[in-house]
């Protein structure tokens, strides 16, 4: 049954994405509203079907393929709705809706039946190491593509040759506040996830880092945001030198999660 009803949840999604690039369009007050209640149903129905899921598996639904990728949508969602109020920035909507939407898509191409957690897999830290670390993952996503934006808009300004819908997008300055806020939001999720997967491999295989590849992918993608985070306070990175980091520290966040699983493998290759 939550299988079908996520499904309703894809729809909602897709309504927001539909309304979200007609706002981009015509500047509609109303279109805007429409695509805002559109996403937040589709998350709130979503979290209570994650929760669902959590009850009736017994576990935190973060333990394969359809989940992790059903998660991070969910974490995207929310993120988006939390940095669209802070900035009240609705605009981007038509950036991160579709892509939030294609994410569920691409979860629901896995099987989604729920199977016995993997004896390594059996431990309080699941719960922890997991959410961090996908949560830090939506907030990078959402900074790649503010980035990817950031970088199209300064184009166009200097060369004076951009389309009238840039206009519709935020300042370079108000783009560049959102990944810094993206920046100080989503490193300590990724601090604390490497620090609570370290604690749990110790726990479960005597060693707290046994250099496998997710780890070793995991911490390097660590040090590429702890450079920047650096630059930005001690140097006072800006602007395109942020965004450019930004959008290699999501690469190496993408390899890690999908090239390591499915090239790589390792302990985390279930993963």
């Amino acid at each position: 049954m939550t299988h079908s009803i996520m499904y309703f949840v894809l729809v909602l999604y897709l309504l927001s994405t539909l309304f979200y690039l007609l706002f981009l369009i015509s500047d509609r007050r109303m279109i805007e509203s429409a695509g805002h209640f559109s996403l937040l149903a589709g998350f709130l129905i979503h979290l209570v079907l994650t929760v669902f899921r959590y009850i009736q598996a017994g576990y935190t639904p973060i333990t394969n393929i359809y989940e992790s990728l059903s998660f991070l949508s969910l974490s995207v969602a929310g993120f988006f709705l939390f940095i669209k109020q802070s900035y009240k920035i609705s605009i981007l909507g038509s950036v991160i809706v579709p892509v939030l939407s294609v994410i569920l898509i691409s979860a629901l191409t896995f099987p989604s039946e729920i199977r016995p957690l993997p004896v390594a897999l059996k431990s309080y830290w699941l719960p922890v190491h997991t959410v961090f670390s996908f949560v830090g993952n939506a907030i990078f996503l959402i900074s790649f593509f503010v980035s990817i934006l950031y970088l199209f808009v300064e184009r166009g300004i200097k060369k004076k040759k951009f389309l009238p819908i840039f206009l519709r997008f935020p300042s370079l300055e108000t783009l560049d506040s959102v990944n810094y806020r993206c920046m100080s939001y989503g490193f300590p999720f990724l601090t604390i996830g490497i620090i609570t997967g370290s604690i749990w491999a110790g726990m479960t295989w005597g060693s707290y880092w046994n250099w496998d590849p997710k780890e070793t992918w995991s911490l390097i993608t660590w040090i590429v945001y702890a450079i920047l985070i650096h630059n930005r306070l001690a140097i006072g990175w800006r602007g395109r030198r942020t965004a450019y980091m930004m959008i290699v520290g999501f690469l190496f966040i993408v390899f890690t999660f999908f090239g390591v699983n499915f090239f790589m493998g390792g302990r985390h290759s279930f993963l």
